[in-house]
């Protein structure tokens, strides 16, 4: 049976998997929890990713070496970049760009030394699957959200969008960083700091993975602040809810 390995970037969304786990068991690596166990019948291993992209991809070799995982699943929150990523939309990733990284001198803006490219693709069918359980989420939101969370964070209309997410190892939470994201990548959706790194240790497994993000801010001046209790109120829930839809029909 296939093991798919599920990374979450914030304690409240993997908590919550957790408690949909019935028998998960901790095995401890690298000073890292990783949880082994069954979800809808799916040999499943969860673990918290750390933050940034030395410490997720540390986290995602660790899955992919020790664990021997088939497939790999990002979910977390993400600032929206596009003017049509609105907060409480989803976003699935189908590549990943590395924001920060700069060898300009030797190769192009964003390219990857020695890989001869900047954009990480997620694998197709397993993004496919899963934007397609956000759909079905998102379109009632209520069945998963409290009707406070939705008045507050005015979440009436969440939709699912698939495209470009970039990484970097910098929280953007300015207007002017945001613009210039928006200017030298205008293609991109969303920006985080963890699944560009993620995608390129895939890769050089040749494991196929995944990323599916829900926006907590605009990533820019006006972000809320309640981000604490946007996580646990609405990010983890989706995050569960997808993944349980996406496992139920695998």
């Amino acid at each position: 049976m296939a093991v798919i390995g599920i990374m979450s970037a914030m304690h409240e969304e993997l908590a919550a998997v957790l408690a949909a786990m019935p028998d998960e068991q901790r095995v401890r690596v690298a000073e890292r929890d990783f949880w082994v166990g069954h979800w809808h019948g799916h040999d499943v291993v969860a673990v918290l990713s750390r933050i940034g992209k030395v410490a997720a991809a540390t986290t995602a070799t660790v899955l992919l070496e020790r664990f021997k995982v088939d497939a790999l699943v990002f979910t977390g929150a993400a600032g929206g970049l596009a003017p049509h990523a609105q907060v409480g939309d989803v976003v699935v990733a189908t590549g990943l760009v590395q924001h920060d990284m700069d060898a300009s001198l030797l190769f192009p803006r964003y390219e990857v030394p020695l890989y001869g490219r900047a954009r990480f693709d997620t694998d197709p069918a397993l993004s496919e699957a899963l934007a397609a359980a956000a759909s079905q989420v998102l379109s009632d939101p209520a069945q998963h959200l409290g009707a406070q969370a939705i008045a507050d964070f005015h979440l009436l209309s969440p939709r699912v969008h698939q495209g470009l997410i970039v990484s970097g190892d910098r929280f953007v939470s300015t207007t002017a960083e945001s613009q210039a994201l928006q200017r030298s990548l205008p293609d991109a959706l969303a920006v985080e700091m963890e699944g560009a790194a993620v995608a390129q240790v895939c890769l050089d497994y040749g494991v196929p993975f995944a990323a599916v993000r829900t926006i907590s801010d605009r990533a820019d001046d006006d972000a809320h602040t309640d981000f604490n209790r946007f996580i646990r109120e609405v990010a983890s829930r989706y995050s569960l809810a997808i993944l349980s839809q996406w496992l139920m029909h695998r």
